[in-house]
């Protein structure tokens, strides 16, 4: 079941801290790690080790000017490339990556982000310079972790399942 971002920041209850911050903070206030690039040339074999080596969900495809032409991600190895008996090692990125996909810059804010993934049905936005240059990627866990980290005793006291009362042997708060 998807949850509507706006449902979240509308939710009774809701804080507005939350949604002041996604409003108001860049995509530069996230913790981001560099952008994991390969040339176009690179191998479908290239691209994988490096989503393995860095732990990724996707890697960002350079041309031999430096500027982002594509987006290869998990989602592209599982529908474009498993099961069809393809040499890795033989097969370039680029004729299965997502080419020209939709970008946003580091000084965005955190909701065009969020509105974007939320519309497209992305994990992952490349972010990008002046210059059409990779300089990083967002995604959906970069995002959740700073929702964690603006309300962490809303998000990590939850009981199990959220939607279920506590039991009797359960603290349901509030008593000493």
């Amino acid at each position: 079941m998807a949850i509507d971002p706006a449902e979240l920041i509308e939710a009774p209850g809701g804080d507005d801290r939350l949604r002041s911050s996604l409003e108001r903070e860049a995509i530069s206030a996230l913790q981001l790690g560099p952008a994991i690039t390969v040339p176009e040339e690179a191998s479908l074999k290239e691209a994988v080790e490096n989503l393995q080596e860095h732990h990724i969900g996707c890697v960002l495809v350079s041309g031999a000017d430096g500027t982002l032409k594509g987006i290869f991600t998990e989602r592209d190895l599982l529908n474009r490339v498993a099961g069809r008996g393809l040499d890795w090692a033989r097969c370039r990125v680029a004729d299965f990556m997502t080419r020209d996909p939709e970008t946003l810059r580091r000084d965005d804010r955190i909701v065009w982000a969020l509105n974007l993934m939320h519309m497209g049905g992305y994990r992952h936005v490349p972010l990008v310079d002046e210059a059409n240059h990779p300089v990083g990627v967002i995604s959906v866990k970069d995002i959740v972790e700073f929702i964690i980290e603006l309300m962490p005793g809303a998000v990590l006291n939850l009981p199990p399942d959220p939607h279920r009362p506590p039991s009797n042997d359960e603290d349901p708060g509030g008593t000493d």
